[in-house]
């Protein structure tokens, strides 16, 4: 049996696209593997990041790994795509050429004529996981038209684009089948959903329809952009049992000067509001976001001013990045990058230190509560499961022991929280 290797890095987005790979190459024959420690495949993929700096140096490494094995005869071919390869692909070609043939981030069916196979498009909306088998991600749009001063997703994908609702929830329907049973949306920007296909928002409409297919349990929504923010979809959470009371909503800063240079169309009062509107409109909400520290011309005012909004918005979630010069963007061609890696560091270390204690206030008073959680795997003395409040990978996770009779993988039980960490629950 011929082998195919497919190596995934960066973002979620980009796992869905390798594992729609992963289908096709499975209908051929092919006996496949995830992110293998140790790739030799007739056909290795390498499906690459072009964020910022330090995805693209990770990519470029990888590729430069396998190239090397590909010289030496142990691997067969070596295919690349994704977004750094869509963004530098005749660099790369010059630069490596060990490297059978680069693949964008859209084109990359293309590999499957490279290797003398056609494309099965009636396997289109079908995937082969890699996750746990209970949960996956759902790519619901590709693209974005918002101008972000720091941001390269544009250059690299393009104008927003969203897919039909039929085709998502053909997908979800198929994926029920498998066995998942809690699905995370994702897109570059989820707020703009339905804006281009239906010339009107339809993020609440999308997130009914998929919550009224039988066996979706949970339904959570990652990387919604703040500006025309779908108010709508507070209701269809607060409605819906099976809609996670979660929300990644990425805010990048807060003060008024920041927002301008970083051309994010939005004030602070009106982020204040957004806030203030999303609690007040779902009770129990958790808010994951995100803020980028060290964009040119940020002070230690600006800096104050976000410490400030942390301590009042008490985000249960939170992440952080540095300011990377990305070449094409907005912030590149018009501001110098006049602050040093050793700011941009304490300063990210500064508000996440805030909010390490703010996680903590926020778990402790989850002590004594009864929530609903998944188990995702056993790790040493502790089964490792999940709230509707933590999305797999990025947020906290809940400890049960493994002297708990009864419990498997995969499925969902009453937990009582008895004790927490700054990020992880310990329950019973």
């Amino acid at each position: 049996m011929k082998t195919a290797d497919i190596i995934t890095l960066g973002c979620s987005k980009n796992l869905v696209d390798s594992e729609q790979l992963m289908r096709q190459f499975g209908a051929l024959g092919y006996a496949v593997r995830h992110d293998a420690p140790n790739p030799d495949g007739d056909v290795v993929v390498i499906n690459t990041c072009g964020f910022i700096e330090a995805a693209k140096q990770e990519s470029i490494e990888m590729i430069l790994q396998l190239a090397e094995k590909r010289k030496k005869g142990k691997i067969g071919k070596l295919f690349v795509m994704g977004c750094l390869s869509e963004r530098y692909t005749k660099e790369l070609q010059a630069e490596i050429p060990e490297v059978d043939k680069f693949f964008g981030k859209f084109n990359y069916t293309d590999i499957l004529k490279e290797i003398g196979e056609k494309y099965r498009a009636d396997l289109k909306n079908e995937r082969t996981l890699s996750t746990p088998a209970h949960y996956a991600y759902v790519k619901i749009s590709e693209g974005c038209n918002r101008t972000c001063s720091y941001c390269a997703i544009p250059i690299i994908t393009g104008r927003h684009r969203s897919r039909k609702i039929e085709d998502i929830t053909e997908e979800v329907k198929s994926l029920v089948q498998q066995g998942v049973k809690e699905f995370n949306l994702i897109a570059q920007d989820l707020s703009s959903y339905g804006s281009d296909r239906y010339k009107a928002l339809k993020l609440a409409e999308l997130t009914e329809q998929i919550s009224d297919i039988s066996g979706v349990e949970w339904i959570r929504l990652h990387y919604a952009y703040p500006a025309q923010f779908p108010a709508d979809i507070l209701r269809v959470m607060r409605e819906r049992e099976n809609v996670c009371k979660y929300l990644d909503l990425a805010l990048q800063h807060i003060s008024d000067k920041m927002l301008q240079l970083m051309r994010r169309n939005i004030t602070a009062q009106q982020t204040y509001e957004l806030i203030e509107k999303i609690r007040n409109e779902v009770p129990d909400i958790h808010i994951r976001t995100t803020f980028l520290l060290g964009h040119p011309q940020e002070n230690e005012e600006d800096i104050e001013e976000l410490k400030n909004f942390i301590k009042f918005a008490k985000f249960e979630r939170m992440g952080a990045f540095t300011y990377s010069h990305e070449e094409g963007t907005f912030a590149a061609e018009n501001y110098s990058d006049n602050i040093n890696e050793a700011i941009k560091q304490r300063r990210l270390d500064e508000i996440m230190d805030i909010q390490q204690q703010i996680s903590l206030q926020n778990n402790r008073k989850k002590i004594g509560q009864n929530l609903k959680i998944i188990i995702d795997r056993r790790d040493g003395d502790y089964y490792i499961g999940r709230t509707e409040f933590d999305s797999p990978e990025v947020d906290g996770e809940v400890l049960l022991p493994t002297n708990t009779k009864g419990v498997k993988i995969g499925e969902f039980y009453n937990a009582e929280i008895i004790d927490a960490e700054e990020f992880d629950l310990y329950a019973k």
